[in-house]
């Protein structure tokens, strides 16, 4: 990475720190790091690590990853691996590793939204490293179902499913909110292959959903909504359609506002399902909206959506709406491209 680069992410860096509620004091932690006046972490840094973390999610959530994988990728390597180099107490190194496991699953995460997916493993297979020195299954766990989504959206079944059925071992006695976490995948990951599988495992996913106390913030952020959206997919996977449409509609009504770059992904597959079902009319009502948003969010995953919309809607360029959609598709609104950090 050039110095020209490498001045740009920093400043970029800082500048989300400043914004992460209730932590003013993370950049001059980060600044007194770097500057050799600290040699031994405590759980300070700890804090500087999750904080962070949590502010580049957010802003991977209502952007797109493109704007925030960079970041993420700077303070990894810039930040939190030279964390683990200094002195620490064991119990603060624990917490340590285990905070940078899941940043790197973040990261990890990122890059398969960017369709970098070799990049993406090589992340993962950080995090699990990350994740076993710190004894922590919890993010072990969670790794390996990041894995088997990753594995079920490029089409290798038995893999996701082989992947998603480790990570569900580490829920036994856990909260009713992380059964339901990794039963989802599960039987997000079995449905082109079992029907009988992905329905058992749906079913234990909406059971322990039932079952769990949502009067805080859902484990990872699953949710009623995260929930009907497998549903849907194992229903679109299992050919009913019209109850996939069904159980997206409901995802969507149910997802955080601050989910924006998940919102507009989603709106641009329930118009695809729309389509499959007939109604054009509705599809393309449903795709104006998410072309709406789109020019704020920088996603790959959105950009294979929108590259899909214009092959399905190429056909029916004889009716007046599809038209207009096709014409506000092909006026890019912005330049595309992979940020092109390690």
């Amino acid at each position: 990475m050039g110095p020209s680069r490498r001045g740009v992410l920093r400043t970029g860096l800082y500048s989300v720190a400043l914004t992460v509620p209730g932590r003013p004091e993370i950049v001059d932690r980060v600044q007194a790091f770097r500057g050799g006046r600290l040699s031994r972490i405590g759980m300070g840094e700890v804090a500087v690590v999750t904080a962070m973390t949590r502010r580049i999610q957010e802003l991977d959530d209502q952007f797109g990853t493109r704007h925030a994988r960079p970041l993420a990728a700077n303070f990894l390597v810039n930040t939190a691996v030279p964390y683990l180099r200094a002195d620490a107490d064991e119990n603060v190194r624990a917490a340590l590793l285990s905070a940078t496991a899941r940043l790197c699953h973040l990261t990890g995460y990122m890059a398969v939204d960017e369709g970098l997916h070799g990049l993406a493993q090589r992340y993962y297979v950080k995090a699990l490293e990350f994740a076993d020195a710190a004894d922590d299954r919890f993010a072990y766990s969670g790794t390996l179902r990041g894995m088997s989504v990753q594995a079920t959206d490029l089409g290798h079944a038995a893999t996701a499913l082989r992947l998603a059925d480790a990570a569900a071992e580490g829920a036994h006695g856990a909260p009713q909110p992380r059964r339901a976490f990794f039963a989802g995948q599960q039987a997000h990951a079995a449905q082109t292959g079992d029907r009988q599988t992905a329905l058992r495992h749906l079913a234990t996913a909406e059971r322990a959903m039932s079952r769990a106390d949502l009067g805080g913030a859902a484990f990872a952020s699953y949710d009623p909504a995260a929930l009907n959206d497998h549903v849907s997919q194992v229903r679109w996977e299992l050919g009913d359609i019209a109850g996939a449409v069904a159980s997206l509609r409901a995802s969507n009504r149910g997802l955080h506002v601050g989910y924006q770059r998940t919102t507009v992904r989603r709106r641009f597959m329930l118009a695809e399902r729309y389509l499959r079902l007939g109604h054009l009319d509705v599809a393309c009502a449903t795709w104006a909206r998410a072309l709406d948003d789109y020019p704020g969010i920088d996603s790959g995953r959105v950009d294979e959506r929108v590259a899909a919309m214009k092959a399905l809607l190429r056909p029916h360029r004889g009716n007046g709406a599809a038209r207009a959609v096709l014409a506000r598709a092909d006026t890019p609104a912005r330049a595309r491209g992979a940020a092109g950090v390690p």
